[in-house]
């Protein structure tokens, strides 16, 4: 098993020190390289985790790709450095050696950004851009620390972990596919909105206290076959008195095609804290920072797995919640808009059973997760 991370200073990894201290530290602001790049799922957990380590007195910089997300949510709050990169999917090829002549170029700016800035380490979550990161850390005999949120582990994480000197897992499944690493499992950061106490209300949209709510979205791209289905299926719910909210994405070319007082829907809605906490029952996919969102909201799901997800890891991640009972997995290319009007209807009509699933789901938070992570973080650099 992983070893789990607790709060406080734990055992570390062979041949590195304890943390000094505080205020012991000879350089009174030691300098991390974090490297998150592309995605909300990678980069929600680091900024997460940034924020813990600036309250551990650290000074952070940030390493990316040019034109991601991380040009808006990362620029205006730390230094950005950015390294021209893609990912390495399909069968190789011509492709294949282009990127990999990208990798071996984005390693060599690294590797020159590390020794210049005098930085103590490389902190990343995975994604391509940890490769020339981890590289560049690797030559230089720097400490990296490597957080992987998906129960299967992603290619960068399976090639490189080993170069890494700890791996922070959201899932404890995730060991299984890193036998050559050091792992440690923290769980997920999630945004600070997630952790407030007593959590967030919805004001926005007003919904009745008394009425159960279903909650659907699909990821930052919507979804959009799991909308039709839901258009198909909604009619049966609201006739049992549920109402709907359901976050579109912008790539849905249906999005009026149903029309009831009950049913709300938006592009995107910014309260999806809110949203979880009210909601009764969510239809969703089953990335890690998503499930990781649901664990928190104590939210029963019902999971239907984005099927183009690289080497189908959500899927795995799905697995998870329904083997604890927090969620029932439905695979997409199974799901007829028949089948999940049913298995709503089923779960609306019993309420002890979405009271087991949300209890669950609970079962499987780590609430302090960016804590647990920054302290990994600071017991690794030293």
């Amino acid at each position: 098993m992983a070893q789990t991370l607790s709060s406080q200073p734990s055992e570390l990894p062979p041949n590195l020190p304890s943390p000094a201290p505080p205020g012991t530290r000879s350089n009174p602001s030691p300098k991390i390289l974090v490297a998150a790049s592309g995605t909300g799922g990678h980069l929600f957990p680091a900024l997460a985790t940034a924020t813990e380590l600036q309250q551990m007195g650290y000074t952070l910089e940030w390493l990316g790709v040019p034109n991601r997300l991380e040009t808006t949510l990362v620029a205006d709050h730390y230094p950005l450095h950015t390294v021209k990169l893609a990912g390495l999917q399909g069968r190789p090829g011509i492709r294949t050696v282009r990127l990999l002549s990208q990798c071996t170029l984005a390693t060599r700016r690294v590797r020159k950004l590390l020794k210049q800035g005098q930085f103590s380490g490389v902190f990343t979550t995975g994604g391509y851009i940890a490769a020339p990161a981890i590289l560049a850390a690797h030559s230089l005999g720097l400490p990296t620390v490597l957080h992987e949120s998906n129960a299967l582990p992603g290619k960068v994480t399976r090639w490189l972990s080993s170069w890494c000197t700890t791996v922070a897992l959201g899932f404890d499944a995730a060991e299984t596919y890193l036998p050559k690493a050091h792992t440690v499992t923290v769980g997920t950061p999630v945004r600070a909105d997630f952790l407030v106490n007593p959590p967030p209300e919805l004001v926005d949209p007003e919904i009745p206290s008394d009425v159960p709510l279903i909650l659907i979205f699909g990821g930052s791209q919507g979804a959009v076959a799991v909308n039709r289905l839901v258009r198909q299926a909604a009619p049966a719910w609201l006739a049992q008195g549920a109402w709907i909210i359901h976050q579109t994405g912008n790539n849905d070319p249906d999005t009026d095609a149903l029309s009831h007082p009950h049913y709300i829907h938006r592009p995107f809605f910014d309260t999806m804290a809110a949203l979880l906490n009210r909601a009764d029952l969510a239809l969703c996919r089953s990335g890690a920072g998503t499930l990781t969102e649901l664990a928190i909201t104590r939210t029963p799901s019902l999971l239907i797995p984005y099927p183009a997800a690289a080497e189908d890891h959500q899927t795995i991640n799905a697995r998870v919640f329904s083997t604890a009972g927090a969620a029932q997995l439905l695979p997409q290319k199974e799901l007829t808009a028949e089948r999940l009007s049913h298995t709503v209807t089923q779960l609306l009509q019993h309420p002890n059973q979405l009271a087991t699933m949300a209890t669950a789901a609970g079962n499987l938070a780590v609430r302090d997760s960016a804590q647990k992570l920054a302290t990994l973080v600071q017991q690794v650099m030293g």
